[in-house]
């Protein structure tokens, strides 16, 4: 994981909160809170993915300082319910691996247009590198772009008729319209 400084919530160092909480109301104000803190963290260290299985390494859900971990199947519950929102996807049947998206694939596609707009790169063709990797990126929110996040975001502008994606061996990108 990417070493970023997080300002991490009050209950992250609340042992309880790395328990599921059995009264329904207080579950729920502990899964909205992980789901922020979810969402927060991987924009912060710019996660797009997340594998279940592998979250003992992961300060995210294992608090050294307290000697508190979340259990792997309340981590898959709460990623389940980002998923009702948008914001994560299992990329695997058995929900091991997870996207995780701190923008909704919609709002990636809208983040990423309206950048192509504004520096005038309609009817031009960029290649993935260029747009998530190049010089001219670097200060951009989707600079650094996992690829697969990066096709599953232009997919929706192509289905918005705004781009077309070029999945081809010599070239991988998209042309904006």
């Amino acid at each position: 994981m990417p070493e970023v400084d997080i300002e991490w919530p009050w209950q992250y160092n609340f042992p309880p909160f790395f328990t599921l909480q059995p009264h329904p109301e207080t579950r729920a104000k502990q899964v909205t809170a992980w789901k922020s803190l979810i969402l927060n963290y991987c924009e912060k260290t710019k996660t797009y993915t997340i594998d279940v299985r592998e979250t003992n390494q992961n300060p995210l859900f294992n608090n050294t300082t307290i000697n508190r971990k979340l259990e792997q199947n309340v981590i898959i519950s709460i990623l389940s319910e980002l998923q009702k929102s948008g914001n994560a996807a299992p990329v695997d049947k058995s929900k091991n691996r997870w996207e995780i998206y701190w923008h909704t694939l919609e709002e990636w596609a809208s983040i990423i247009y309206d950048s192509i707009c504004d520096r005038g790169m309609q009817n031009t063709v960029v290649t993935f590198y260029e747009l998530t990797q190049g010089d001219d990126v670097t200060d951009l929110i989707f600079f650094g772009m996992n690829q697969d996040v990066l096709i599953k975001a232009l997919k929706v502008l192509e289905n918005e008729r705004k781009c077309e994606l070029i999945l081809e061996d010599d070239i991988q990108g998209a042309k904006f319209f």
